[in-house]
């Protein structure tokens, strides 16, 4: 198989088509997302080989999320149930202000298991990409989380982790007590300031200090990410800064895990990490000059058209 496999949930979404509280919108769109849903198809888009596990409720939600991944020629391992699909109604109350509110509870997801892991499947990757999301859906999804990781590393495989901690889903202190526990078992970590800092109990270090007391964890590599500011890499080559793109913003939603997806194609590339990063930054600038998580992810095509076009200005 090669190229990338990763787990875990993905959720229909509502978006409203007005600005205003969602008591006043008159029409919504529906699409999908998903954290590792948008790194995989990020990476496919770039041309390499992406493998999505998950769990889906047998339900119209379930169908929609299925025929969106299916267009966008992913390997797929879906089991359906028990529990129905996630639900995310998107709002944008005043222009400029964005928000999300998630249906998840008790999703199909949630009873995520190892055994949803087919054996060989995780053995023939050259890259895992696994997150804190999935960690925070319950302890089974952990479980299949931490056996992944187990199963990718004894058979030699990049493991990459992006610590997406998500308030509504569990607190900072599990966060911290489950992630730290896996850093050491992980060769490159992404994680935003905030993050850093929730898993460094508050430390208010500078960006470069923040990677280099994140990898102390154990990851072999780290990645921090920094909005606008752009992010700092730190593995053994040292620690750098890689500057963000200058990009129009229509959606942030999906920024961080085009970023994340990005740089894993640029690693399947055969990049350096901080090359691989770079190319993670021009991925995420195109991804959130249109609406939705995922829909605006580049082929390389539209990749270079993009990198000419800032050229010829």
């Amino acid at each position: 198989m090669g190229g990338l496999l990763t787990l875990g949930e993905a959720m229909v979404t509502f978006t409203p088509e007005q600005i205003g509280s969602l008591r006043h919108v008159r029409s919504l769109t529906a699409s999908m997302a998903g954290s590792e849903a948008t790194v995989a198809i990020a990476v496919r888009r770039l041309g390499h080989p992406a493998t999505w596990v998950s769990r889906l409720g047998d339900d119209e939600p379930g169908e929609l999320v299925l025929d969106r991944m299916r267009a966008e020629d992913l390997t797929l391992y879906v089991r359906r149930g028990p529990g129905p699909t996630g639900l995310m109604l998107k709002e944008s109350p005043r222009a400029g202000a964005r928000r999300a509110h998630y249906y998840r509870s008790g999703s199909a997801a949630a009873s995520l298991r190892p055994d949803d892991l087919p054996p060989g499947l995780v053995e023939s990757a050259a890259v895992l990409h696994v997150s804190g999301i999935t960690m925070a859906l319950g302890e089974s999804p952990r479980h299949t989380v931490r056996s992944a990781v187990d199963r990718a590393r004894a058979a030699g495989a990049m493991v990459s982790f992006d610590v997406n901690h998500r308030r509504r889903l569990w607190s900072a202190t599990d966060a911290r007590a489950h992630v730290t526990e896996l850093l050491p078992h992980v060769d490159i970590a992404f994680a935003s300031v905030s993050e850093a800092r929730l898993l460094l109990d508050g430390a208010t270090i500078n960006v470069h200090d923040l990677a280099d007391a994140l990898r102390e964890l154990g990851p072999g590599a780290v990645v921090v990410t920094d909005g606008p500011a752009g992010a700092v890499v730190a593995d053994d080559h040292g620690t750098v800064h890689i500057p963000a793109l200058a990009a129009t913003e229509i959606d942030p939603f999906g920024a961080g895990d085009a970023f994340v997806g990005g740089s894993i194609a640029g690693l399947l590339d055969g990049m350096k990490l901080a090359d691989a990063a770079a190319l993670g930054s021009a991925v995420a600038a195109q991804a959130v000059a249109a609406p939705g998580d995922w829909e605006g992810l580049p082929t390389r095509g539209e990749l270079a058209a993009a990198r000419e076009s800032d050229i010829d200005r």
